[in-house]
């Protein structure tokens, strides 16, 4: 480990989580601007409402491609690569000249900035491992849990004395910051003897080891599955607070606010129990939370519980996520050395990708019903629990870390 870094560990976790929280910030920042959006390309919510999910694949496919580039070429240099592109497509989704456009370079933006998900976290991996592993993405979940906080105000500050153009050249000027932390910061962290072949074949390979490593994908589901049920209350929230329950737009952001203490808490939880509890216990832990919060969830919406019983319910959901995204991710990535890159792509992959698909159903009652919601937080914590069962309980490959924490 770079002995720089091991000194600094709070700034570098520090440094790792702005990258991390590129992502986040790249798909919550500009909700608030979609009226204005809308207005400006003289379209409807459906296609202003398509540029999410642009997004939300290129940060979905982003990784597939850039994880495992960054297995063959090290973390450095896909991550600047990465970093110069989303400053690119950050102005131009500024300058756009049709909505068209705008959607495409939505792609590109959520494409580049996925790099700053999956490059990081392989680093981390390269540097830690086993119980300092598990405490620092504690850490690192506990930094980045604070985007949810502040994403949505940013952006609402931001077009409150500017237009909706002013979220994306904020953006790109973040990509400038990257870009120079890059270079100046940033150290390799894969050596060349540890990289694999650029073979294309060698690459699917990887992936297929990957894919039928049951504990491996077990975690990867059961933790990507419950953060797609996170993303359906992101996109239903906005119309169950304010159209059925009639909050002001400042309760909004107060209330969806709650987001990033609740995460923030779990991962706490996850810092205190690393060493005392063993890593599979915690996430045991974390998993029953989930369960339990999705019933209180269902049951709030479909008897038309009182606003504070659904936000109890939902921060609980919350806390649950907050413990199982670094454990689960620590369980899942320790073991698998060299390949971290094409590991963590997958794992980063996940959430996004099947957020991409519960995000828009939330929304088929109309935008007067919460019950989708309800429906749709019960079924992944239940998915979660049954990956949990048929394919991490019953996989024969138990890495030696675990047995051990």
């Amino acid at each position: 480990m770079d002995n720089k870094i091991n000194r600094n560990p709070i700034r570098f976790a520090l440094l790792i989580a702005v990258f991390c929280a590129l992502g986040p910030f790249t798909v919550d920042m500009y909700l608030s601007a979609f009226p204005r959006i809308m207005k400006f390309f003289e379209t409807n919510a459906s296609m202003v409402q398509t540029s999410l999910t642009s997004a939300l694949l290129g940060l979905s496919f982003g990784q597939i491609v850039i994880g495992p580039l960054s297995d063959v070429h090290g973390r450095r240099k896909p991550l600047l690569i990465s970093m110069i592109l989303f400053f690119v497509s950050s102005v131009g989704c500024a300058i756009s000249p049709n909505v068209e456009v705008f959607i495409a370079l939505r792609f590109i933006q959520g494409f580049s900035a996925s790099a700053g998900l999956v490059i990081t976290r392989a680093i981390v991996s390269d540097l830690y491992n086993g119980i300092e592993l598990t405490k620092f993405f504690a850490l690192l979940t506990t930094i980045t849990s604070v985007t949810p906080l502040l994403s949505p105000l940013a952006g609402s500050a931001v077009i409150s004395f500017t237009s909706w153009i002013g979220v994306f050249i904020l953006t790109g000027i973040v990509g400038i910051y990257l870009t120079i932390m890059t270079v100046w910061r940033m150290k390799e962290t894969l050596p060349v003897e540890k990289r694999i072949s650029s073979n294309f074949r060698e690459l699917l390979n990887v992936y297929k080891t990957l894919l039928q490593n049951g504990k491996f994908m077990g975690y990867a589901l059961a933790s990507g599955i419950l953060y797609g049920g996170c993303f359906a209350y992101i996109s239903g929230s906005p119309f169950i607070y304010q159209k059925i329950y009639g909050v002001s737009p400042q309760v909004f952001s107060i209330l969806f606010a709650l987001n990033g203490i609740s995460l923030m808490l779990g991962a706490q939880l996850v810092k205190r129990l690393a060493g005392r509890v063993t890593n599979r216990n915690i996430f045991q832990i974390g998993l029953a939370l989930s369960f339990i919060a999705s019933i209180l969830v269902l049951m709030a919406v479909l008897f038309h519980a009182p606003l504070f019983a659904l936000v109890i319910s939902l921060f609980l959901f919350n806390l649950s996520l907050g413990i199982i995204g670094p454990i689960s991710f620590t369980l899942a990535i320790e073991s698998q050395g060299h390949i971290a890159g094409s590991a963590s792509a997958l794992l980063g992959i996940l959430p996004f990708l099947l957020g991409s698909i519960t995000s828009p159903l939330v929304g088929m009652a109309g935008e007067y019903s919460a019950i989708p919601l309800g429906v749709i937080i019960f079924t992944t914590s239940l998915l979660a629990v049954l990956f949990n069962a048929f394919l991490i309980k019953n996989s024969k490959s138990v890495s030696i870390s675990e047995e051990t924490n």
